[in-house]
């Protein structure tokens, strides 16, 4: 069971109400989480602008041991944005329910295919990495899901986001769709959970049962409206169910790097 952290808290982990990051704080936030051995860091959304894309900047210019990525949105403008930056991976977040292709974008399926394609072969083009967010996956139709994976496989992306984006998945439903993906489309699957109903954990633990090799967390859990998966107890319930120790030091290190994090923001929930 290979299991790697993808570290949203300078992205997701930001959105909590009441959280604002500075430059200084987002490089000390990113130093200590490349000091915990996590894989990947999301640093956030260059589009933004601002200090926002100053302080990927400098996380960039770090040189950690951690790949940066960047959260962008379906269009070249965001995907320059992040180009600017010169991070690690290009993450493209693609809407895939009917209801955010209807509403948020006020189109239909076969123009969201269009335009993905079109921003993947524009940034593999510029010889970055790309990852593919299935945004509002959990209301998503399966068979488009898998179509769309389809697709970005067969032009070199390597791996795709299962966002449950509005926080309504539970784990037997999550199993099942990641495992159909799995089945169907020679892709790595990575597990982004929101804890509205209490379940981002355990949802990411089904995800990884059911081949998810990549998983989203925070510091704490902290993100939008009830947070994501929290880094440290999903360490610990891997580590205590299936005896999979994934992280350098023990969990008392990384709770006192945590700490560390949790006194740079004034969390203290």
């Amino acid at each position: 069971m290979d299991v790697n952290i993808v570290d949203t808290t300078l992205r997701d982990g930001e959105q909590k109400a009441c959280i604002a990051f500075g430059i200084e704080e987002k490089v000390k936030i990113a130093k200590i989480i490349d000091d915990m051995g996590i894989s990947q860091i999301e640093a956030g959304i260059p589009a933004m602008g601002g200090d926002e894309k100053k302080g990927i900047e400098k996380i960039v210019g770090l040189g950690l041991k951690s790949k940066i990525s960047a959260w962008n949105r379906m269009n070249i403008k965001d995907i320059d944005n992040s180009i600017d930056c010169g991070v690690d991976i290009i993450h493209i977040s693609v809407p895939s329910s009917d209801i955010q292709i209807k509403y948020k974008l006020r189109s239909k399926r076969e123009w969201v295919v269009n335009n993905m394609k079109r921003c993947i072969e524009y940034t593999m083009n510029k010889g970055y990495e790309v990852t593919i967010g299935l945004e509002d996956a959990s209301r998503a139709d399966i068979n488009f899901l898998i179509e769309l994976c389809r697709d970005v496989s067969s032009m070199g992306v390597k791996r795709v986001r299962y966002a449950d984006t509005v926080g309504i998945l539970y784990p037997r439903r999550i199993f099942y769709s990641i495992k159909k993906i799995k089945q169907e489309v020679p892709i790595e699957v990575e597990i982004h959970a929101h804890n509205d109903f209490g379940m981002a954990i355990a949802n990411s633990m089904s995800s990884v049962e059911a081949g998810a090799k990549f998983v989203n967390c925070t510091i704490s859990g902290i993100g939008e409206r009830a947070g994501n998966c929290d880094f440290i107890k999903f360490l610990y319930c891997l580590n205590k169910i299936y005896g999979k120790k994934i992280f350098y030091g023990n969990i008392q290190e990384l709770t006192d790097k945590e700490q560390l994090i949790r006194e740079i923001i004034n969390y203290y929930e």
